[in-house]
């Protein structure tokens, strides 16, 4: 992309909490807020809406619990990382958390209390889109997997797909 470093300085970070079938595996609980049994999905990507880190893990885990083990991951994997942005779920104590120990600045972005309904917030659509782009593939439209690790790669996987069909359009463009 014209006009970007090789290396992002922000990310935006999110959760997604999917189905698994009866036999998944050793990591599955129950996400209460969603009212999903199976796993959460921590997904960090970049402002090109390109997947920088996957954590899967028991959906009974809670956002802020995982987003410490994804963001200490990120400080050291990215270095360059200054800002990375959050939705609500993640505010209180995790920012603070997140100042004290890694390199760059959570920051949250809410939606505005006067508009009901889905409301596009700058940035963090980008991560909407994707979690979108990557349900439209049939492997991970419900954690089949019995191992988390396999269910991440399968994120990695399908995000790599993803980035090259990109690719191969933005090429084929005169």
């Amino acid at each position: 992309m014209v006009g970007k470093a090789p290396t992002p300085t922000m990310a935006i970070i999110d959760t997604q909490s999917v189905k698994t079938t009866e036999t998944g595996g050793p990591e599955r609980g129950y996400d209460g807020g969603k009212h999903v049994k199976g796993r959460k999905r921590h997904l960090l990507v970049d402002t090109l809406g390109l997947v920088l880190l996957v954590l899967v893990h028991s959906a009974a885990c809670s956002d802020r619990q995982g987003a410490k083990i994804v963001l200490t991951e990120a400080a050291h994997r990215v270095p360059t990382l200054k800002k990375v942005l959050a939705d609500g779920t993640y505010r209180g104590t995790l920012v603070d958390w997140v100042k004290q120990q890694c390199s760059f600045v959570l920051e949250i972005r809410l939606r505005p209390d006067e508009r009901p309904g889905f409301v596009p917030i700058p940035q963090r659509w980008k991560i909407e889109r994707t979690l979108g782009w990557l349900n439209r593939y049939r492997v991970l439209s419900k954690d089949y997997e019995y191992a988390p690790e396999s269910s991440a790669a399968w994120v990695l996987v399908t995000s790599t797909r993803i980035m090259l069909s990109r690719l191969r359009r933005a090429l084929a463009e005169p």
